[in-house]
């Protein structure tokens, strides 16, 4: 089969999902060019085999003189920067966060052949009169499973809050209602892993203490960058309960794998997150209505691209959702439904479709 890739290969999240998809395609025998979007390859977060590693450069490296523009090109990528093409046809797989796509947006989803996103970003789409069609994400079992050590040995009830650090996922409304009613109970510890690799650290901790004003409590941690994802597995497996509330989500991985390794979570019933989040594997916080994206960092108005708004929800709500994941850990430390996440959700249903599309 003859096609060719346009990714980028990097730590952060769509890096990490460029690399589940390499495996899978490594996997089949397949050998497509391989074009990286952004400033080179870091595979440091990951564990790389000899093999593995040695395919990759091959694909890339072969790219400038076996492709052309008649070979098909997956691309994944965000909408911006997804006008420009390799190839004629061109199949973009994205992950769109907000509910009103510009006419920036919708043109570059019009110029490519097919579009796979989430339900959520394929009905904003399709309500601008632009076909998407949807594609699930899968479970990475190479980076991400149950591990068999004791991180506490206190009986404490750890609550964990994922993602860079900003306005769309909620992280200083969610941090500041759990400590309004958990801070200083020795009975419960919160671990925020919310540094945003696009902030200098005096950025971060100047947020981090906005959010916390000042005040100390002894269960509350915040967590600096982990570059490998061994180490950010650990993070995962040492809490009880993943709090998912942002506002908007092409998909949520932190929150997602977290539950399929069978912790117990509190997740808002909107965007994306609801392709994975039941009320079976989840409590689940209905939203209370939305509220305009913009942060003057990563959402301003008036801009060609990401305007809209992210969902909003009540704290008194996300507290009784906290209570009753406390009262599931409770009866069975293991989210036996959460678990299911592995087998329901499998990257050679990813691969498949886009290698369908070809």
């Amino acid at each position: 089969m003859n096609f060719a890739l346009h990714l980028p290969l990097n730590s952060v999240s769509f890096g990490q999902v460029s690399l589940h998809l390499l495996r899978e395609i490594y996997r089949r025998s397949l050998e497509p060019c391989i074009f990286t979007v952004g400033n080179g390859v870091d595979l440091s977060s990951q564990s790389i085999d000899k093999e593995f590693g040695e395919w990759i450069q091959k694909c890339i490296s072969k790219s400038l003189i076996a492709h052309s523009r008649k070979i098909p090109t997956i691309k994944l990528w965000h909408l911006n920067g997804s006008l420009e093409s390799f190839s004629e046809k061109q199949i973009l797989l994205t992950f769109y966060e907000l509910n009103d796509p510009t006419p920036y947006e919708q043109n570059i989803a019009r110029n490519n052949t097919t579009v796979l996103t989430s339900k959520y970003s394929q009905e904003a789409f399709q309500k601008k009169g632009v076909s998407c069609e949807y594609s699930p994400l899968g479970f990475d079992t190479s980076n991400f499973h149950k591990t068999d050590k004791t991180y506490f040995t206190d009986g404490r009830i750890t609550f964990n809050i994922v993602g860079k650090l900003e306005k769309r996922k909620h992280h200083e409304k969610m941090i500041q209602a759990w400590l309004k009613r958990f801070g200083n109970d020795k009975k419960y510890f919160l671990q925020c892993a919310v540094y945003n690799p696009f902030f200098k650290d005096e950025e971060n901790n100047a947020l981090i203490n906005k959010i916390i004003g000042g005040d100390k409590y002894f269960n509350l941690n915040f967590l600096g960058f982990m570059q490998r994802n061994s180490i950010y597995n650990d993070f995962l497996n040492s809490a009880d309960i993943i709090l998912g509330m942002s506002g908007g989500e092409g998909w949520g991985l932190p929150e997602f794998h977290s539950v399929g390794m069978g912790k117990h979570a509190v997740i808002l019933n909107a965007h994306a997150y609801k392709e994975w989040a039941n009320d079976k594997n989840s409590i689940l916080v209905e939203p209370s209505g939305k509220i305009d994206a913009y942060d003057g960092m990563f959402f301003k108005p008036n801009e060609p691209f990401n305007q809209g708004q992210i969902f909003d929800f009540n704290e008194d709500e996300f507290i009784h959702a906290c209570e009753k994941a406390i009262e599931r850990s409770q009866e069975n430390k293991v989210n036996e439904e959460g678990l299911k996440i592995q087998e329901n959700f499998k990257i050679e249903r990813t691969v498949d479709t886009l290698l369908e599309l070809i």
